[in-house]
């Protein structure tokens, strides 16, 4: 049986060797294409500079953020570890936590643009996208020229709130020790379909630096950074809240606290709202 099968293979094999030899290509070896320059890289200096807090038109950011009408217990302190720096852990999960993709557009085009020419761009005020903030941003500070609703006509009414002079909200560079007060007025601004008119009140203050450990991912360095805001409406009374940001270079806000309106300790340990960087 294996004569046969041998002679199969040798005639299988015949018309190979008398065929001209072949020549074959000669393939260049594969070169992977050029990476391309990431935009902003961290350098860990210490401090935030303007080109480290960009703004990122059209890129949604994942956050996880806690649900509308809860609170939760937070530690915006930090805790003093061996190595001598802060450590925060906002780790921890919860089951009614909510995803919100957020992300910064261009002011051109928006109903409200005309009352803003010397904004820049945008990005949503609330997690639920209702409401937009007006910024600009220069080589000095990041500024807030007001907020307006997403919609002109919105089915809880209307919103546009514009300074009389943008608020300078971040000034850089951010780096620990740096403080500074801002105050914008609102004249003829509406507020869900209201009236408004007021004096708004920014003390912000770079207090701390360390190490910020959320559910996805951790930053090795951080800067916090403390902001009061009083409204002051031009009838009624003024009422406070703190705000408490983590930033981190090329990231921008990676951790924010907000406590509960009338909250007067600046190290407040319960949150109206918490977000959290994600990767989702």
């Amino acid at each position: 049986m294996r004569k046969p099968i041998l002679l199969l293979f040798a005639v299988a094999l015949l018309p190979a060797c008398s065929q001209e030899n072949k020549t074959y290509p000669s393939y260049a070896a594969y070169e992977p294409p050029a990476a391309e320059p990431l935009a902003c890289l961290p350098n860990l200096d210490g401090q935030i500079v303007s080109s480290e807090l960009q703004e990122a038109i059209g890129i949604p950011v994942s956050y996880l953020v806690s649900a509308p009408g809860t609170t939760r217990p937070v530690d915006v302190v930090g805790q003093l570890g061996s190595d001598g720096r802060l450590h925060w852990d906002w780790s921890g999960q919860w089951a009614d936590d909510r995803l919100a993709r957020l992300q910064a557009s261009a002011l051109e085009g928006k109903w409200y643009a005309a009352s803003f020419p010397a904004g820049q761009f945008v990005a949503p005020f609330d997690a639920g996208n209702t409401i937009e903030s007006v910024y600009s941003r220069t080589e000095q500070a990041l500024y807030l020229h007001g907020i307006a609703s997403i919609e002109a006509d919105p089915a809880e009414g209307r919103t546009l709130m514009v300074y009389d002079q943008p608020i300078e909200l971040y000034r850089f560079p951010l780096a620990p020790g740096a403080s500074w007060i801002a105050a914008g007025k609102v004249q003829d601004g509406v507020i869900r379909g209201l009236p408004y008119a007021g004096r708004d009140v920014y003390e912000v203050a770079v207090d701390g630096t360390g190490e910020l450990t959320l559910p996805d991912v951790t930053f090795s360095q951080v800067l916090r950074v403390r902001t009061k805001v009083t409204l002051e409406p031009a009838v009624g009374q003024s009422v406070s809240q703190w705000q408490v940001s983590f930033f981190f270079e090329c990231f921008g806000e990676v951790g924010r606290a907000t406590s509960q309106t009338g909250e007067t300790e600046a190290d407040f340990t319960v949150a109206q709202e918490i977000r959290r960087f994600g990767i989702l």
